[in-house]
C-alpha cells in the first residue's frame, strides 16, 4: 500500500523538515488552483507525469505558470518522445491518482524508477507549495528542504530551465 499524507508528514518529521499545510476543497487543475495560490505565499507547482517512448518515467515539477513543450523537453533531457503517463502506472510508481501528483509522491517509488526534473524558475522561490499526496491540501516547504527530501528518497532532482524550452 502506498504512503499517504500521514506517512509523508512522519517522514518529513524524521528528516527534521518543517512544513505548514492548509486544507481546502479538492483542486484538479492549475486553473482551479489560481485563487488558492493568491492566498498562500511561495511558488506553486504543477506536476507532469511523463513516460518516454522507451518507457523511461519522468516527473516534472514546474512552477504553475511555466509552459512546458514536451517535444523540446525530451530533446533537452536526451530522452525519447514524451507522452503523459497513464493513471494505473502513476498509481503503481507514485501511489497517487491524477490531480494529486506531487514531488512528495516519489517517496512511493522505492525502486527509483522515476527521474525528477525541477523547473529552475520554481527554485527562485524560498517557499514551494505542493499537494501532500492528495489534492485536498497544500503543503508549504522551504525550497532547500524540498531538495533535501527528494535526495533522501533516492531521487536527486535535476534542476532544468524549462522557460523558453522550445522557443
Amino acid at each position: 500500500m502506498p504512503a499517504g499524507r500521514r506517512d509523508l508528514f512522519e517522514h518529513l518529521e524524521k528528516l527534521a523538515i518543517a512544513t505548514t499545510t492548509r486544507d481546502h476543497p479538492a483542486v484538479f487543475t492549475v486553473a482551479e488552483s489560481e485563487a488558492l495560490e493568491r492566498s498562500i505565499p511561495g511558488g506553486h507547482t504543477k506536476n507532469l507525469f511523463l513516460i518516454d517512448a522507451k518507457g523511461a518515467v519522468v516527473l516534472v515539477v514546474a512552477e504553475s505558470d511555466t509552459r512546458v513543450d514536451l517535444r523540446h523537453l525530451s530533446r533537452r533531457l536526451g530522452t525519447a518522445r514524451f507522452s503523459f503517463g497513464k493513471a494505473d502506472r502513476m498509481m503503481e510508481l507514485l501511489g497517487v491518482t491524477p490531480g494529486s501528483v506531487t514531488a512528495f509522491a516519489v517517496m512511493n517509488d522505492s525502486a527509483g524508477l522515476v527521474r525528477v526534473v525541477v523547473d529552475e524558475r520554481l527554485m527562485r522561490h524560498e517557499l514551494v507549495n505542493c499537494h501532500p499526496l492528495e489534492n485536498t491540501a497544500t503543503t508549504t516547504i522551504r525550497r532547500d528542504d524540498l531538495l533535501r527530501f527528494l535526495a533522501a528518497t533516492g531521487h536527486p532532482p535535476e534542476i532544468v530551465e524549462l522557460t523558453g524550452v522550445g522557443r
